[in-house]
Formats: C-alpha cells, structure tokens, sequence
C-alpha cells in the first residue's frame, strides 16, 4: 500500500467569508498569545482561539500582513486582539539564524545569490575564500496529523459487488507453498491482457449498509499485497512485491490505480444540511475517540466532498418515566454533541473521516450532521 503524493496540507485555499454567513465565534478560554511548537497542528491552534476551526481564514482576512494564514511555523508566534470591534489575529516570525562555521566568516544570503555578492572575504594571503550559501529550510505545521490518516489514503477502498465478484483472483501460489510472502509468485486467473503491470492483491472485507434502511452501500476491499505482472494468460503469473498479510487463495486482483492523493483543502462544512451515521470504524480499534478513522453512511452521492466537517451526536436513549401519569410513558433523551469529524476520501455511498475532536466516547451508530 502506497501512495503517490501527499501534497501540502496547508495551501492556498482562501474561503470566502460570504461563503458562509455565521458571524465568527471566538473561543472564550483563547489564549492572548500562542507560540507555536513542533508537533502542533494548524487545526489544534485554530481551535485554540475559535469555536468551530473552519473560520480560521475569515479570523486572518483583516490583517493584510498574512498573504497565507495556512503557513504557520514552528517558532512563530500569534497574538490575538480586538481591532475596531472585530476580532484579529498578528503574527510574528522567528527566523533563523545561521552562523559561519570557524573557518569561514563569510554566508551568501538567499538575497545576495538572487542579486549578486556585495561582500566579499579575503584570507591572510590575499586569496577570496570561499562562501556558504544560507538556506533557510522551515517546514510549514500541518492541518491534521497526516500519519493518522496516510494509510487509508489508498487502501483498503470500497468497491460494488460486481467489482470485486468479478475481479481476477488467486488460484495457486508457485512452488508449492503453502503462505505466500515478497518474492513469491502467484497463479491468477485470469488476466488475458493488461494496461498495466501493477497489480494489488485485496481481500472481501465488511459490508456497508445503511442503518436506516438496510440497503448496501458498498463492499470493503482490504489490502493485502502488491504485485507486477510477470505473464498474462489463464492463469496470470503475479510476482509479489510487498504485502503487510499472508495472501490466500481466493484473494482479489485489482488493477493498481495510479491515482494522486491530494490534500489541498481547509475543513469546512457542507454547504447544505446533510445527517448521517457512523457505521464502522478502521484499523482494528474497538473504541472511537481522537484521530480514529471511522466510515459513514454518506459519499459523495449524498453531496459529501473532501474537507467536509460533521459534527458527532451520541445519540439519547429512549427510558421508561416511572413518574409519569401516562403507563408505560417513554421518552427519547437528547442528542449529545460528542465531537467533530472530518472527510478525507469521500466514495459514492460512504466516506472516511477522522476524528478531529472527541468531548465524550462515540460509538458506531452515532449520528453525524452539518454543524
């Protein structure tokens, strides 16, 4: 499982304020000043000085000094203020600084290779010693802790039922062994021709249906293993590049898709009123709480994007009110708001999400709406 590029997930993607009305809700325990440390995320600082991180942009859209609220660095600092009655976030950078070595007292600044050296360094002798080109490498933060979510960017996915039915699949493995592993071949049937060499062995996993109506949304297809194509017919000859499980007979072949992830997006919510349910969750946790991936019964069908925020309810349960005039009176408990999610791979009948805050336990079942 690979995949191919994870592009910045702190780009310019200005949002309009006009593109949603709210007035922007500053969270009242912000702090008046934050400096910034490695490990943080744009989305952990967002949420230190306001209620719902989505309206980072808006916070930063009346100081002209920030050309891109989203390239935040280790080192810089925030201070938040009040300016004509309309909250404002300034930043100051910590450059830095870099020092000749001893035995060299001269450094070309970025400045003086783009316009030409106005110093120059003579040793003892007379001879022009040589110089150190200064470039600064920092490292923007990111939006979200990208190794929680940079195995699901590719696999496993979700396929139709015909998709994977009908799909090659693993009939032998050579040399008579009996579990297979990198370096191995595979018998497949069939794979008569091909447009590619890239094959990924998947296995049938859960089954998405809709809990409201029982209907199938989609089939997981689970990672298994990768291979090249080393001769077509029936059966194919697959030679195993990688896998993180024993391959069994039976197993799935899929083309490998070539397709470029990327995470060019600031979390918003939908533009129209979408509720749904959290139906399973992935990598093998039994508990959901904070940056778990979970699978809801929404894709893009329903008019879910990439970058799409949700907020998470656990749903009331329904009790019996013994003080109640009524026999055998039942009342439904509210709704709690448990947390907040956000889609990352959205597909046409489900998507996966990541837990971005968890005020209480969620569970599979919980619903999930526009905020």
């Amino acid at each position: 499982m690979a995949f191919r590029t994870l592009m910045g997930l702190m780009v310019f993607f200005f949002v309009s304020i006009d593109t949603w009305a709210e007035e922007i809700q500053i969270n009242p325990t912000h702090p008046d000043q934050y400096t910034v440390v490695k490990g943080d995320t744009l989305w952990d600082i967002s949420g230190k000085f306001l209620n719902h991180p989505w309206q980072w942009p808006e916070l930063w859209s009346n100081n002209s000094q920030i050309k891109n609220p989203y390239l935040i660095y280790p080192g810089d600092t925030i201070y938040f203020s009040i300016v004509n009655g309309k909250p404002q976030l300034n930043l100051t950078r910590n450059e830095q600084q870099i020092y000749p070595p001893a035995y060299s007292t001269c450094v070309l600044s970025e400045e003086e290779v783009k316009n030409g050296r106005t110093r120059f360094t003579v040793s003892e002798n007379g001879k022009l010693m040589p110089c150190i080109r200064e470039t600064v490498i920092k490292q923007a933060i990111e939006l979200i802790p990208r190794e929680s979510i940079a195995q699901f960017l590719t696999s496993p996915k979700v396929v139709r039922e015909n998709e994977i039915n009908n799909a090659p699949y693993v009939l032998d493995i050579a040399g008579e062994h009996l579990v297979a592993g990198e370096g191995d071949r595979l018998y497949v049937r069939s794979i008569s021709q091909s447009d590619s060499p890239f094959y990924t062995v998947y296995r049938a996993g859960n089954t998405y249906t809709s809990p409201e109506t029982g209907e199938i949304l989609g089939y997981e297809a689970k990672y298994v293993a990768d291979t090249t194509l080393q001769h077509t017919g029936d059966p194919a000859t697959l030679l195993i590049n990688r896998s993180n499980s024993e391959i069994r007979k039976g197993d799935r072949v899929m083309p490998k898709t070539e397709d470029e992830v990327t995470l060019n997006y600031f979390p918003r919510p939908p533009e129209k009123s979408i509720t749904g349910s959290i139906i399973s969750v992935l990598g093998g946790v039994s508990q959901i709480g904070l940056y778990d991936v979970v699978v809801l019964d929404k894709g893009t069908k329903d008019g879910i994007l990439t970058g799409h925020e949700l907020a998470i309810y656990h749903k009331g349960k329904s009790i019996n009110d013994p003080f109640s005039p009524i026999k055998n009176d039942v009342i439904k408990l509210p709704d709690e708001i448990a947390g907040t999610l956000m889609v990352f791979r959205p597909f046409e009948r489900v998507s996966y999400a990541l837990v971005m805050k968890a005020t209480q336990a969620i569970h599979i079942l919980d619903k999930v709406q526009t905020p």
